[in-house]
């Protein structure tokens, strides 16, 4: 397999390890710039939803709660049916922006579950297309991502429903 060098990905991969003093998803919504800087789509009362920086595919939005925690059951009633809401938002919002062919939608609880930020718990929502495997990842183990963050965030924002 040949390697593909990204090393912008290092910086994101070690702000995203948990220091035990610090969570990016945390400090995102709070550190007082405007949404677009960390491609934040929409700010509910208890949760949020984010551009994925490394989307494994065109608008891969993540529906993050404010609250940190790595426990599906301590969510509140409230944060419980915010955090629902909102995925199904995501993807009412990403049929519009995007018209994707179906979606993958899940939560990796814990790092062996494949949770790249494990310390914080969080919903994918991914857009899929037939046809979406191509050769690229068949045969080069390469993934495409045809647009860029800041169009994604644009066409997000405008189609949130």
């Amino acid at each position: 397999m040949e390697t593909l060098m990204a090393p912008w990905r290092y910086t994101y991969l070690n702000s995203a390890k948990s220091d035990g003093k610090s969570c990016i998803f945390c400090d995102f919504p709070t550190d007082g710039s405007d949404d677009r800087k960390h491609f934040i789509v929409f700010r509910g009362t208890h949760c949020f939803v984010i551009l994925n920086a490394y989307p494994y595919s065109s608008g891969h939005l993540m529906v993050i709660p404010y609250r940190h925690t790595t426990d599906l059951s301590s969510f509140t009633p409230e944060e419980s049916l915010e955090f629902h809401d909102l995925i199904a938002r995501a993807i009412e919002s990403l049929k519009g922006a995007f018209h994707p062919d179906g979606f993958n939608v899940g939560i990796n609880i814990g790092a062996a579950a494949g949770a790249g930020i494990d310390t914080h718990i969080h919903c994918h929502v991914v857009p899929r297309w037939n046809g979406d495997s191509n050769f690229m990842g068949a045969i080069g183990d390469v993934k495409v991502v045809p647009i860029s963050l800041e169009e994604t965030w644009e066409r997000c924002c405008s189609c949130w429903r």
